[in-house]
């Protein structure tokens, strides 16, 4: 499980820091993806795994389905944490993000969200103000 918010860079050849806390769940490397709402997301292998399984079985004739798969499988990249706990980001999901130096690597769960720095402070506040709303919706959903 993942949880938390962290600051962390980015370095000049694209390698992003992982949280320690994080390290030891993604021994066996991780996959790196276009996010939604504007972020990276990252899977451990094995959570990665039931999810691609899970989009693989969407129906094909669904215009919404080969569009989601599209964004979650086409972009995505194996990538292995190396010694120091950085993990290789590619130029093309970087930019995809718009992630520069400063990022936010946040936990939810079973993956990991990379933000811009700037782009999550402005995520954050809109949600933070909306909370009671967002609240109320998920109590219909029964959380």
């Amino acid at each position: 499980m993942f949880i938390g918010e962290y600051a962390h860079t980015i370095d000049e050849k694209g390698r992003l820091s992982i949280p320690a806390s994080f390290r030891r769940k993604l021994s066996k490397g991780v996959v790196v993806t276009r996010g939604l709402d504007g972020c990276l997301f990252i899977y451990a292998r094995e959570a990665w795994d039931e999810l691609a399984a899970k989009v693989s079985a969407l129906p094909l004739a669904s215009k919404q389905s080969r569009a989601f798969a599209r964004l979650m499988l086409a972009g995505a990249r194996e990538a292995d944490v190396d010694s120091q706990g950085r993990v290789m980001v590619p130029e093309y999901l970087r930019q995809y993000a718009s992630l520069r130096k400063h990022v936010i690597v946040t936990g939810l769960y079973n993956r990991i969200e990379v933000w811009d720095e700037d782009a999550w402070g402005v995520y954050r506040s809109a949600a933070e103000q909306n909370s009671e709303e967002i609240a109320e919706a998920m109590a219909e959903l029964g959380v």
